[in-house]
């Protein structure tokens, strides 16, 4: 995944999630789970990605992500279960 932009969502240790935007979801992870991703994945370490949606830019990108930062967990997880409905 790195052609374009992608809002990711991550499942951190503790149960959290947390959301972020990349142009390389896999590198982006690697970079959150050695500890030198934001400040919030320091304290709460990531387990997985759970799920990422491309964007044709930036600007769509960080729209979509403090869009979804604003939704309480339960609608994080359901903005999944739309794009895996939406990819099959």
């Amino acid at each position: 995944m790195s052609d374009g932009w992608h809002l990711y969502l991550l499942r951190c240790r503790d149960g959290s999630l947390y959301a972020g935007i990349a142009t390389n979801v896999e590198r982006r992870f690697r970079q959150h789970a050695t500890g030198k991703g934001a400040k919030y994945t320091r304290s709460h370490p990531p387990e997985c990605v759970l799920g990422s949606r491309a964007y044709p830019d930036r600007g769509s990108a960080l729209r979509a992500e403090c869009a979804l930062k604003r939704q309480p967990k339960a609608r994080k997880l359901a903005w999944l279960l739309a794009e895996a409905d939406a990819a099959t």
